[in-house]
């Protein structure tokens, strides 16, 4: 199941997702140490990266425990992209990613994202200009088109691997689902029957069944994982385990969880500051706490705190019980 991207080699291509304000330098962290074939950054805007904002290198960021690690780019400008590819090559990125499957309005607006599978002569000349910019390899992401009248994922793949683009990972909705719907895992098949390239399948895999399920049905080489791994940094390895050999690991136990959730926690204050970490530290916390009793109040509660210790004591609090019963 292995895939070698460029030079890189993927031994399971299990990957997470670049997801913004959730695959940053903590997650993906945790992800890799946990079991990932490879971890993608946020989607970084190629013009604020080129601009250096201090929010944008620290999105940017990387440390050597991650790789290969990607870093996923979005913008509507080669020149621009272009820059932006070198300044990450320079900072120890394995894989540039490019962008064009985002649906978010602002990003669409700015002609990024999925907005250039609707000009896929312009889509060409920023995949030129990117591969051509770095030594790296160069991978793309992608919708199945703008909507179902245009679902132009194929096409957009032949071009791609013309143009030198190493591997290709596609969201089985179309930009006008958004994210309503179901993945259409089905309609991934018809890349990969276009390409000679690597094609990663993406969309709603969040059970180690529908990892299965959508590889079997896209006939893709791997998977690659957003909101499956909310609160579930573990997942991942799960799912690689039970590609290779259908063996269900269990999840961590109660006292690895919790120490997981305080190790994420404090990564985060350290990474952002105490004010920035508390107030994104907040969603991931609650995340992990999802399906335990009492999760709906516990919850309710880390929201409205806005003192790290606080947060920290409300966490073993909130385990210590169901560490009790699990003993008992």
């Amino acid at each position: 199941m292995s895939i070698n991207v460029g030079p890189v080699a993927i031994a399971d291509p299990v990957i997470l997702a670049p997801m913004s304000g959730v695959s940053d330098l903590p997650f993906r962290r945790l992800v890799k140490r946990s079991g990932a074939g490879l971890v993608v950054s946020e989607m970084i805007a190629s013009e604020a990266m080129v601009r250096a904002s201090r929010q944008t290198l620290k999105m940017a960021q990387n440390v050597p425990e991650e790789f290969p690690m990607s870093v996923q780019l979005a913008g509507c400008e080669g020149s621009v992209m272009a820059e932006a590819a070198k300044l990450n090559e320079d900072s120890g990125a394995a894989i540039i990613d490019i962008n064009m499957g985002c649906p978010v309005k602002k990003v669409v607006n700015g002609h990024a994202g999925s907005a250039l599978m609707r000009d896929l002569a312009h889509a060409k000349t920023l995949l030129t200009a990117t591969v051509k910019a770095v030594k790296l390899p160069v991978t793309l992401k992608m919708r199945t088109g703008w909507d179902d009248a245009n679902r132009n994922a194929p096409e957009l793949a032949r071009i791609a691997e013309g143009e030198g683009i190493q591997m290709l990972t596609v969201h089985g909705r179309t930009r006008n689902q958004l994210y309503n719907g179901h993945a259409d895992w089905a309609f991934v098949r018809k890349v990969k029957e276009a390409t000679k390239l690597p094609v990663i399948v993406n969309g709603d895999i969040t059970t180690l069944e529908a990892a299965r399920d959508a590889l079997d049905q896209s006939g893709a080489d791997g998977v690659m994982i957003g909101r499956g791994a909310y609160g579930r940094p573990w997942f991942l390895r799960q799912v690689i385990e039970y590609l290779k050999t259908g063996t269900r690991l269990p999840d961590p136990s109660l006292a690895e969880q919790e120490a997981t959730v305080l190790e994420h926690y404090d990564a985060m204050l350290e990474h952002y500051g105490v004010s920035t970490g508390l107030k994104i530290g907040r969603k991931h916390v609650a995340w992990y706490s999802k399906g335990l009793p009492g999760s709906a109040e516990f919850r309710t509660r880390i929201m409205q705190i806005d003192e790290p210790q606080q947060v920290r004591n409300t966490i073993r609090d909130f385990y210590a019980p169901q560490l009790d019963r699990m003993a008992a």
